[in-house]
């Protein structure tokens, strides 16, 4: 993936509200941008292969996004907004054992499901995040800091043990992702063809079992 990409545009491409055409066409681009990017990289990557992959016309790519830096920009937010959606459990009153259970489980689900998003994300961000820079220092920490709150009101009441709450994400991100980013790994050493549903059930499990412990919480699903 090359890092000679434009400087990223202001704003968010999403912010418009558009008709139900548009959003079925839009998430068939997508789709199709998602393979392409991940099989080809940014660089090799052209807007009549994701329109062929998309099963439309060239000109209906350019019609939605102008370019294919604007396609790309979009759907590393596609991404994130996605990921960002299994933080609701995220609450004061929630409770801390359940809502990481199933963040985690969510986040792992994410890994098994859609493993080039994953990997398109890691890539930018190893390049420096030349696209995303912008969303990932605003956006993004904006986002972060409301989750570290909820964190830290769960550790001021007592109910979790003290913890760095960024640091805790990261951890979690890092669990969760190694599962998609690097498959071909845990598939080879788990002596598999490719990563199995029970082996993503046991690392959703394990990661769970650790960072509950860590908490000093009680798994809410009782020993397995």
């Amino acid at each position: 993936m090359s890092t000679a990409i434009e400087a990223p545009i202001t704003g968010s491409l999403a912010q418009r509200r558009p008709g139900a055409k548009r959003v079925l066409n839009e998430a068939r681009i997508l789709a199709a941008a998602e393979s392409v990017f991940a099989e080809a990289g940014y660089a090799a990557a052209s807007m009549a292969a994701i329109a062929q992959r998309a099963g439309l016309p060239k000109a209906n790519l350019h019609y939605y996004f102008g370019t294919k830096r604007q396609l790309y920009q979009r759907l590393l937010e596609h991404i994130i907004e996605a990921w960002q959606q299994s933080t609701g459990y995220f609450k004061a009153d929630a409770d801390p054992a359940w809502a990481l259970r199933l963040y985690i489980a969510e986040k792992i689900e994410f890994s098994r499901q859609r493993p080039r998003a994953s990997k398109i994300f890691a890539n930018e961000i190893l390049h420096g995040a030349p696209v995303i820079s912008g969303m990932l220092a605003g956006p993004l920490r904006q986002w972060l800091d409301g989750k570290v709150a909820v964190i830290e009101r769960w550790i001021a009441d007592g109910r979790i043990k003290s913890i760095d709450p960024r640091h805790l994400f990261f951890v979690i991100w890092a669990a969760t992702q190694h599962y998609a980013d690097f498959d071909v790994q845990v598939a080879a050493l788990l002596g598999h063809s490719a990563v199995e549903a029970q082996d993503y059930a046991k690392a959703a499990d394990t990661i769970t079992s650790m960072v509950l412990a860590a908490l000093g919480l009680e798994d809410p699903t009782g020993p397995r």
